[in-house]
């Protein structure tokens, strides 16, 4: 199967980039897309939450020009010299080593069995890590980074889950109502939830890496 489209975009974003292209594409680097590389994935999850098939079509699209950008300008950056191309061989091979269950050997009939697989994977691949806090992005919003480190901590047992599932609440609805009025809540009393709850995940992760001292052996 080919993807002649997808050809023609490759090729725009070159087109846009290059000699008597657009100054303005011309000038960007990648730190200055890391602000439209937020704002379109935001935009993208709009769109799958609430969006119709042609918000989700122009804003999946919005996210690989992003992806495509950024491989261009590695591609004529000394150092980088990376192309679309090298990013999308690297992820066929993640991918692949990623499932041996399905490429391999291995068996994993169950979302835990895969999980369990990944883990181990992971382990493998990146020696490095010492925690099972290494690799989550600080940067994200205190409510994705905080379901992260969530279940970090309860992979160690550090938070019990069947404790944490004490406040009462069956539907997203419900959780929702509830998170905005302890925003709203917050702010009549002047209080950041969001600094809050970062203040609150920094002594978690604190507690998580205490905990993981004596298993390391140090």
């Amino acid at each position: 199967m080919t993807y002649p489209k997808l050809d023609e975009l490759v090729r725009t974003v070159a087109r846009l980039r290059g000699p008597g292209g657009c100054a303005w594409d011309a000038e960007q680097t990648h730190e200055s897309l890391v602000q439209y590389l937020v704002e379109e994935s935001y935009e993208l999850i709009e769109a799958l939450e609430a969006g119709t098939r042609d918000d989700i079509i122009e804003e999946l699209g919005d996210v690989l020009y992003q992806v495509l950008f950024h491989a261009d300008l590695a591609a004529h950056t000394p150092g980088e010299e990376f192309d679309i191309e090298v990013v999308a061989e690297r992820m066929t091979a993640k991918m692949i080593g990623r499932h041996p269950h399905v490429f391999g050997d291995p068996v994993a009939h169950t979302a835990d069995d895969v999980v369990a697989v990944w883990d181990e994977l992971k382990a493998v691949e990146k020696p490095g890590r010492t925690s099972v806090l290494d690799g989550i992005p600080q940067g994200m919003p205190a409510l994705a980074l905080a379901d992260k480190v969530i279940g970090r901590a309860q992979k160690i047992g550090v938070l019990d889950k069947d404790a944490i599932a004490a406040i009462p609440m069956q539907t997203e609805d419900e959780l929702g109502g509830l998170l905005l009025a302890i925003v709203a809540s917050a702010k009549a009393q002047g209080l950041d939830a969001e600094r809050a709850l970062r203040s609150t995940l920094r002594d978690l992760q604190g507690e998580i890496r205490q905990a993981e001292i004596p298993a390391s052996g140090q």
